[in-house]
């Protein structure tokens, strides 16, 4: 299965906060918030949701194709990447622009506070698929992530224009894309993602219900945390699945960028949507007990022992063809 993967390409600067940030927050002034927090620790990672989906897809086994743009200074990430099993050919280099930067502040009940600094992720807007497809001899599905606006309207365009399928994950875009522009983003989507609240903010931009956005989309995934995974399809009974219970809690920071990988990687096994969502909700787990978005392993036999703890031995079973050896090294 050919994957392209197309959004943010990005430094991580992931900070921890001992204290809580509901306790900062004065009654009857958040119209004036002024706060400085004196974190305890900062880790610098790669990430990106574009980069971290490639990084998921590729130690599955899936050899994704990366579509962003980046700065001069992604050479040291990009070896990184084609080591764990990303093509980056289609990855633009600016020649101005530094690559983005993500920065991220966890408190101690895993709430956080953060900025993005698009840099050369602008640039993704030049980017046009038709290339990436012939040179792959086409393409089978093209995820749209949280991406320079402009870039999120066109590739969904040349997805509908050219008939590649797409997976619609507008993600933390969604507060700054007008209703048009979700639509336009939304509209003939094979899979649609997003979290609880990010649903509702969707309905709520585009005006649509949710059985006019079901009509709009082949399947629509949403992501409710540790409580469970959604499936919602025209016509059939609700999926639900419930994700594996974490070890400990590290980092949730590219969670759902792991769900999206696992949930793909399954897909193009030909496991069906119930065992991919339950792959998804696996490598999402190994995530939040990382800090870091791309420094988790897929260890094949912890892996499989882990996963039918959680979905039973022959669920396990139908997914330990997938798992490389040594995955994750």
């Amino acid at each position: 299965m050919k994957v392209v993967v197309t959004g943010s390409i990005a430094t991580d600067n992931l900070m921890t906060f001992p204290g809580r940030f509901r306790e900062l927050l004065v009654d009857g002034e958040l119209d004036n918030v002024s706060l400085s927090f004196l974190v305890d620790e900062l880790e610098i990672r790669r990430g990106g949701v574009g980069a971290n989906i490639a990084f998921g897809l590729g130690v599955l086994g899936v050899t994704p194709v990366l579509v962003g743009a980046v700065g001069e200074d992604f050479a040291e990430y990009r070896e990184w990447l084609e080591a764990h099993g990303v093509d980056t050919e289609s990855v633009r280099v600016s020649t101005s622009q530094h690559t983005a930067r993500f920065l991220c502040t966890t408190d101690a009940d895993q709430n956080q506070i953060a900025s993005f600094y698009t840099g050369a992720m602008v640039e993704a807007r030049e980017i046009e698929l038709a290339p990436v497809a012939d040179r792959l001899g086409g393409i089978d599905m093209v995820v749209i992530g949280p991406n320079d606006p402009d870039a999120m309207t066109r590739h969904t365009q040349e997805c509908r224009e050219r008939g590649y399928p797409f997976m619609a994950d507008p993600g933390q875009q969604l507060a700054r894309l007008d209703g048009d522009q979700v639509r336009g983003l939304v509209d003939d989507a094979t899979y649609l993602v997003t979290n609880e609240y990010e649903r509702k903010l969707l309905a709520q931009k585009t005006g649509w219900s949710d059985e006019e956005i079901l009509g709009k989309v082949e399947t629509w995934i949403t992501t409710r945390g540790p409580e469970a995974v959604t499936v919602h399809r025209t016509g059939e009974p609700d999926l639900t699945v419930t994700p594996p219970r974490e070890r400990r809690k590290a980092d949730p920071t590219g969670v759902g960028d792991a769900l999206r990988a696992g949930f793909l990687a399954g897909i193009a096994a030909d496991l069906g949507l119930e065992r991919s969502v339950q792959l998804g909700c696996m490598v999402a787990t190994l995530v939040i007990e990382t800090v870091g978005t791309q420094e988790y392993r897929v260890e094949r036999a912890e892996f499989g022992q882990r996963f039918a703890e959680a979905y039973g031995a022959d669920a396990a079973a139908q997914i330990e063809p997938m798992l490389p050896a040594g995955s994750g090294d």
